[in-house]
């Protein structure tokens, strides 16, 4: 069980989250029990999912869905495991179902960790039948009624869901989808946030990205293309980094009607340019990252460090138990980040930043490392939900 999935500092009065209150405790942690559901269970997203949820303080393991070859199979005898531990107990015998919302009506939470050529449709449905669906895949990102979340950023664009449920025909009571980011993408906007929130808005971003190979899934990249190689090219990635930074780093604007929609970073236009590249490096994605600030003077490097240090969020604020105690490290040597040192960083829920220095064509430039299976993809969807529970997005 990791040292971070304990029960909520500060919060031992569950009713202040209506879902908290509702559901019983749980035996292991006397935290409440709320049942979930994981779509896609048998693929690496879906392994990630189950690995970090099979200890939860607060979600239970119910339902596992995945395609019907798996239907009807114990979820150890479905799967080709390829985590680096065994099959959590919790989720060794549950028998694996299909994808249909009426075999997860008992769950109050899904994740879905499916592939995104099958992703929209299942999650639509899934919707439609007024379930709760925290996103890994990338089909949902653009709809302007889904937020784009990643948890130590924008969880304030939660604000939507209310909307996204009204334009639903017919109008949902709790049902709604939230995605999280791409996973480069996640790594690049927690220090460019915590630095818009210290200084004030970025209005260009270059950044060229190192990106392990477990990023494109399995069975991936072929081993002949990248061994002793990088592949200056993957696909859709640079489109994904540039729209997405805009979605997550904006605001809400609301209209005089009342409708909201998010803003792209309108205020104070951000120009942002992605280079994206593979290379041979099985976890941790890398990114050498220039920036400029619309405020004169720019911070110092010095001032840049401190802001990265000193950097808080709501995650850790309202006791998410998957919330690291720190989320960015700063490092001082000027050989660090590296993915092989540092990918585990806040069992990969953190991210590293160095080499912080002034930028002759910029203002400042960095390097900057996260987990691309972790804080990049499920550990972000799990803290998403933990925030929405927290904040009472989530009905009873």
């Amino acid at each position: 069980m990791s040292s971070r999935l304990t029960d909520v500092e500060g919060i031992t009065d569950y009713s202040t989250s209506p879902l908290l209150a509702k559901y019983p405790r749980h035996s292991m942690s006397d935290g409440p029990s709320i049942k979930i559901g994981v779509l896609g269970a048998t693929g690496t997203v879906g392994q990630r999912f189950i690995t970090l949820l099979a200890n939860h303080p607060w979600f239970v393991l119910h339902a596992l869905g995945a395609s019907p070859r798996s239907a009807g199979k114990p979820y150890k005898i479905a799967v080709n495991w390829k985590q680096t531990t065994r099959i959590p107990a919790a989720a060794q015998d549950l028998i694996v179902t299909e994808c249909k919302p009426e075999l997860f009506s008992e769950c109050a939470i899904i994740f879905s960790g499916l592939d995104a050529d099958v992703a929209g449709d299942i999650e639509a449905a899934f919707r439609a039948a007024d379930l709760v669906v925290f996103s890994n895949a990338k089909n949902y990102r653009r709809d302007p009624l889904v937020p784009l979340i990643v948890p130590y950023v924008n969880p304030s664009h939660l604000a939507i869901v209310p909307q996204q449920q009204a334009a639903h025909s017919p109008a949902l009571k709790r049902g709604f989808i939230v995605t999280n980011a791409n996973c480069s993408t996640t790594g690049i906007v927690i220090p460019l946030s915590a630095l818009e929130k210290a200084f004030g808005p970025i209005e260009s971003l270059l950044v060229t990205t190192m990106q392990a190979i477990s990023g494109g899934g399995y069975p991936g990249v072929p081993s002949l293309d990248v061994l002793d190689n990088v592949v200056p090219h993957i696909g859709g990635e640079e489109e994904k980094v540039e729209w997405e930074v805009l979605k997550i780093l904006g605001g809400i604007a609301k209209a005089d009607d009342g409708t909201r929609s998010f803003d792209m970073h309108s205020k104070t236009p951000l120009r942002v340019s992605a280079a994206c590249n593979r290379v041979p490096v099985i976890d941790g994605h890398t990114a050498t990252v220039s920036i400029r600030f619309a405020r004169r003077p720019p911070p110092s490097p010095q001032q840049v460090r401190e802001a990265l240090r000193s950097f808080t969020c709501d995650a850790q604020t309202l006791g998410c138990p998957n919330a690291p105690p720190k989320i960015i490290d700063v490092h001082e040597e000027p050989d660090r980040p590296q993915p092989r040192l540092d990918r585990y960083f806040q069992d990969g829920a953190g991210v590293s930043v160095g080499r912080i220095r002034q930028c002759p064509v910029l203002d400042i430039k960095f390097v900057c490392l996260s987990n691309n299976v972790s804080i990049g993809a499920a550990t972000s969807s799990i803290l998403n939900a933990e925030l929405a529970v927290l904040k009472g997005v989530i009905a009873t």
